[in-house]
């Protein structure tokens, strides 16, 4: 089973006046984290800084990756720390407009990741980047395909093409299997962006779902 390993260091905070979550941070990104299924796939691992900010209320007003895998580690990291708003104690004082930075570092364990050559995890790194601009193109596609303006004899390109990127019924079941569980975990807009990426890859598998939860 995959776990996640957690560090945090908060910048702009002295270790007394830095705000906190109810049973911790690491708690709470263990208990919610849904591991990626192409890192997952391919053994990818790593450490993904998240900067944030908080107002008064302990909500979070802004998140961005500061510096990240490349992956779909980087979008999981970022998640969780969105799924983090609102529960945030932050003592009186707390300059709002400072950055906390949080390291969160990514390990499977179990999954035989050891013996993963890494070269290979390095590919596969390599390649995730390179497809997120085709399967931009194949999204493009099919939402226009819903409104009707496409041209028919493009589409078998794109089943080709997303065959080719390994977007198969498989992996779209997989994602079905996470989107369910973050609406477990109430992140309805994680589970939703998930439902609706595999709508927008063509797949009819989540339309049910998408009109259940997500409208």
């Amino acid at each position: 089973m995959g776990r996640l390993f957690f560090v945090s260091l908060f910048i702009g905070f002295s270790a007394a006046a830095q705000p906190s979550i109810k049973g911790g941070l690491e708690t709470f990104i263990k208990d919610n984290t849904v591991y990626p299924p192409y890192s997952l796939a391919n053994c990818i691992q790593g450490t993904v800084r998240v900067g944030f900010k908080l107002n008064k209320a302990g909500e979070v007003f802004f998140s961005a990756v500061k510096s990240g895998i490349g992956t779909d580690l980087d979008d999981e990291a970022l998640r969780l720390i969105r799924m983090s708003s609102g529960h945030w104690i932050v003592p009186e004082g707390t300059d709002t407009a400072a950055l906390l930075l949080v390291p969160v570092n990514f390990k499977l364990e179990g999954y035989n990741c050891e013996y993963k050559n890494k070269a290979e995890i390095q590919r596969a790194i390599i390649a995730y980047k390179a497809s997120e601009g085709m399967s931009n193109v194949i999204q493009n596609f099919y939402k226009n395909k819903e409104k009707g303006n496409y041209n028919k004899e493009e589409e078998p390109k794109m089943v080709a093409l997303r065959a080719e990127l390994g977007y198969t019924e498989d992996f779209m079941q997989q994602k079905i299997k996470d989107a369910m569980k973050k609406l477990k975990q109430k992140d309805k807009q994680g589970a939703c962006e998930d439902l609706l990426f595999v709508k927008n890859m063509g797949f009819d598998l989540a339309d049910e779902l998408l009109k259940k939860y997500c409208n």
